[in-house]
């Protein structure tokens, strides 16, 4: 199966980021490939003032104009948008949400997606995200010609259960949009966190960033503005394909009936795990 992850640097207009997210998406359709993950954060990218301004519902314009466009390319569309949650205090709390569009079979219009909300909130190195986004609950899985993905987002990485609990229920890749921090050993962190959760879960991970943004960008300090560096990690932790700092269109070829041949050779997933 041909995946593409699409290390794009999102900014603070939503609908120019539709627009760089159909590009990308195009590209990737026309070169074959059959999923394309963005990053977390693409509708709004971190540190580009309050996200609750522009966050809207899973049946508003920027989710029904990703869903049109997956019908149109035939391509399924996983990408980090922002969904109203609540209210807490005097601040309008949201969700934190990786939106998968797939396209729709029938002739008709695409009115369906699944929507993962982030579990684990980014309170850490200074920066408090659960101060503003409102924790998710479930855990999400799609299919894609067969295959079963699972969904994750970010700072999830950090929680092992969480990936397992995705493979126990027969997630076979699982997708991690992301916007992950900068700074010093950061990127150390990234390549052997996801290194490590494919090999807890025995899945292909597809880790999908922001670009590191350029040093003009005007972000708010501490906040999670992306490292680049979207990768494909084999079910034994082999890290198949790497994108750079830039922003950059990742295709690669994934041979899902390797997770099969891992998990007999290295049948780790045992027990329950909580997450």
């Amino acid at each position: 199966m041909l995946i593409a992850l699409a290390q794009i640097t999102s900014g603070k207009e939503i609908q120019a980021n539709l627009e760089l997210v159909k590009t990308q998406a195009q590209k990737a359709a026309e070169a074959g490939a059959r999923v394309v993950v963005f990053p977390e954060a693409t509708s709004q990218a971190f540190g580009t003032g309050r996200l609750d301004t522009q966050a809207e519902p899973l049946d508003g314009p920027f989710a029904s104009a990703v869903r049109e466009l997956a019908d149109e390319l035939g391509i399924t569309i996983v990408l980090g948008m922002f969904e109203p949650a609540d209210t807490k205090g005097e601040v309008n709390r949201i969700y934190n949400v990786a939106l998968v569009a797939s396209p729709n079979t029938a002739n008709t219009p695409n009115t369906s997606s699944t929507a993962y909300r982030k579990i684990h909130t980014y309170d850490a190195f200074g920066y408090k995200e659960s101060d503003t986004v409102k924790p998710g609950s479930e855990l999400a899985t799609f299919t894609v010609d067969g295959v079963t993905f699972g969904v994750a987002i970010c700072y999830d990485v950090r929680f092992p259960g969480q990936f397992r609990a995705l493979a126990a229920q027969g997630a076979e890749v699982i997708v991690l949009p992301t916007s992950w921090a900068d700074g010093e050993g950061k990127l150390e962190q990234w390549r052997t966190l996801t290194a490590a959760r494919a090999l807890d879960s025995t899945t292909f991970i597809l880790a999908a960033g922001q670009a590191r943004p350029e040093q003009s960008e005007q972000r708010s300090e501490g906040a999670p503005t992306g490292i680049g560096h979207s990768a494909v990690i084999a079910p034994d932790g082999t890290r198949i394909a790497e994108a750079g700092y830039a922003p950059e269109l990742l295709l690669c070829t994934i041979d899902v009936a390797k997770v099969a041949h891992t998990r007999k050779a290295l049948p780790v997933l045992e027990g329950t795990d909580t997450y």
